[in-house]
């Protein structure tokens, strides 16, 4: 079975957690260190206590080039600034999973191009490149309710609503990620200049051939832990049924992105790589609704699908995860 060497830098966050354990139970995985300067030399089970009797891994503070693959999980502005002080061999791949390399204008860093990673818009770019960065968990639950429609050019203005629970805050606290402020309350945020917004218009626009699709994006702060639920709204003239029509044959083949009649909600998502889309339609105007889970297919369940393409695995592998319904 082919064995794919991986290093972790940023190992002791949020993302860096959850990629640990998607790929400690993924069959062609093997870490060979977890990179974290501030926890060198403690157990990885000190800082994620749920690994406890699952891994013996320690934090590393130095890197090793004997890898395959690096996954940065470090803030924003990070990532760039961690390639430019370090020497990574080119034959080595990387998976960014932060903002630094996801539009075209930022998408180099040496002699390392970056492709956006969104495997239902261009898989087969992914399968071939050697550098990803990975999508925005906002960005890719709304994308993924739009694409269908940018392909046939149908976008024009979409206003967009979105939840996200406070694990998308990061592991840092503030004023609005303690759980005394989170209970019991929402607030919106970042009001139309979501920095998600970006790629998702870059998307949208390599799609329609154009720039005329305009999202105007609210982003909410929810009072859970995990999951992102986006609505958008637009004007469509086909009939509801010809909409499902569009999305279904768009989306064939993609194993995570399922279109469903039902209405749908975010345990249905939750610890799953999964997007599920449903759509409403009243007189000229249809609401898409989308949910994602943020840590997995808005960040390292996604980062792992793409690890896969990149190496010639099958998409979904170590990627058949449990919704926690119940």
């Amino acid at each position: 079975m082919q064995k794919i060497n991986i290093g972790i830098v940023g190992g002791a966050g949020y993302t860096g957690g959850e990629l640990l354990r998607v790929l400690l139970r993924h069959p062609n995985a093997h870490i060979s260190f977890v990179h974290s300067t501030s926890n060198a030399g403690e157990p990885v089970s000190k800082v994620h206590a749920d690994l406890v009797g699952d891994t013996d891994l320690k934090f590393a503070s130095e890197l090793t080039q004997d890898i395959d693959v690096l996954f940065l999980c470090v803030g924003h502005g990070d990532a760039k600034k961690f390639l430019a002080a370090n020497e990574i061999n080119t034959g080595i791949k990387i998976i960014d999973l932060s903002q630094d390399f996801r539009l075209e204008r930022s998408a180099s860093i040496g002699d390392r191009n970056f492709v956006y990673g969104l495997p239902e818009l261009q898989r087969e770019k992914i399968k071939s490149a050697n550098n990803i960065a990975n999508p925005g968990c906002f960005a890719t639950a709304i994308q993924l309710g739009l694409l269908p429609l940018a392909a046939k050019g149908l976008l024009k203005e979409v206003y967009t609503t979105g939840i996200t629970g406070s694990t998308g805050a990061g592991q840092g606290l503030s004023a609005t990620s303690h759980f005394s402020w989170r209970a019991n309350n929402i607030q919106a945020y970042k009001t139309l200049q979501h920095q998600h917004l970006s790629e998702i218009a870059e998307s949208l626009a390599t799609l329609q051939g154009n720039q005329n699709a305009e999202v105007n994006f609210v982003p909410w702060r929810g009072d859970f832990t995990r999951g992102i639920f986006v609505t958008s709204v637009l004007t469509c003239d086909l009939s509801l049924e010809a909409v499902y029509d569009l999305y279904n044959a768009f989306y064939v083949g993609h194993p995570f992105t399922h279109v469903s009649k039902n209405n749908i909600d975010l345990k249905q998502v939750v610890n799953t790589n999964k997007c599920l889309i449903h759509i409403e339609k009243q007189d000229n105007k249809i609401a898409i609704h989308a949910v994602i889970d943020n840590l997995l297919k808005g960040a390292v369940g996604q980062a792992v699908q793409n690890m896969n393409l990149l190496f010639g695995l099958e998409e979904s592998t170590g990627l058949q995860l449990k919704a926690n319904y119940f």
